[in-house]
């Protein structure tokens, strides 16, 4: 069991389980009220310190600026939850010794001690002459996570596409001329009378096609960030501090004062 003066220092050191792994922040020292000893640690955990957590010190030791407890991580954010006021009651202490597997020995109650609960302690050796009122503040931050995923996909799709293309083609055409003094020589170059065939070749153009890959643009993914607003709501503490006084005749006086 770590004693008094070396858990003075643990006030706001980080809590590690037995594999090195982060707890929380020790938020407060809790001691037996009959030996003055360090008992438990009350360790804030979750998303800015939401959650409180109470570990047994039994165990504990202190590793470079860290404090090691032999528990792992997921044992103590599912301890049982208690209110952190000046004192474990005796139901809540046995529950959380069974919750870490401990002998719950006798009934003491414990009291807190340090600059997470100091002023919380209105008897023993410890208390001063003046009482701390604290109120919770409201801690707001963002913390980013993924809300998708947008990519790029290319793929290829058919379609018919109509084009008019002129082509041209010979076509067979008969002349006739009479015989002249121009052309007698070769109209009587041959016999007079034979059989004869003359051919002549006749084309045509046909549509050819051919197609070709053109790049036609280029396109990429870019992000922007937009700013929006989101209202957050949580509920928040506030100690009140009263005034009593007793006049003569027995009477009860409460005065309530907010700093």
């Amino acid at each position: 069991m770590p004693d008094i003066d070396t858990v003075g220092g643990w006030q706001g050191r980080t809590l590690v389980d037995r594999d090195g792994g982060r707890i929380g922040s020790i938020d407060a020292i809790y001691l037996d009220d009959h030996t003055g000893q360090p008992e438990w640690a009350l360790v804030t955990t979750g998303l800015f310190g939401a959650k409180a957590s109470f570990v047994p010190l039994a165990q504990a030791t202190q590793s470079d600026h860290d404090v090691r407890v032999p528990y792992d991580k997921q044992l103590v954010k599912d301890a049982p939850r208690v209110d952190p006021d000046q004192h474990l009651a005796e139901a809540e202490e046995r529950q959380l010794w069974r919750h870490y597997g401990l002998d719950y020995d006798r009934p003491t109650r414990r009291r807190a001690t340090g600059r997470g609960a100091g002023g919380r302690d209105t008897s023993g050796p410890r208390t001063d002459d003046a009482m701390t009122r604290s109120e919770e503040e409201l801690r707001v931050g963002t913390t980013q996570r993924e809300r998708g995923r947008v990519r790029l996909r290319k793929y290829v799709t058919t379609e018919q596409v109509q084009q008019a293309v002129p082509v041209r083609r010979e076509r067979v055409r008969v002349e006739r001329e009479p015989i002249t003094d121009a052309n007698l020589a070769a109209a009587t170059s041959g016999p007079e009378l034979s059989e004869a065939e003359h051919e002549v070749i006749l084309r045509e153009e046909e549509p050819v096609v051919e197609k070709r890959v053109v790049p036609k643009e280029r396109v990429r993914l870019d992000k922007d960030t937009v700013t929006g607003e989101e209202q957050v709501a949580e509920e928040v503490r506030t100690e009140q501090i009263d005034l009593q006084d007793e006049d003569r005749t027995g009477g009860r006086h409460q005065r309530r004062r907010r700093r």
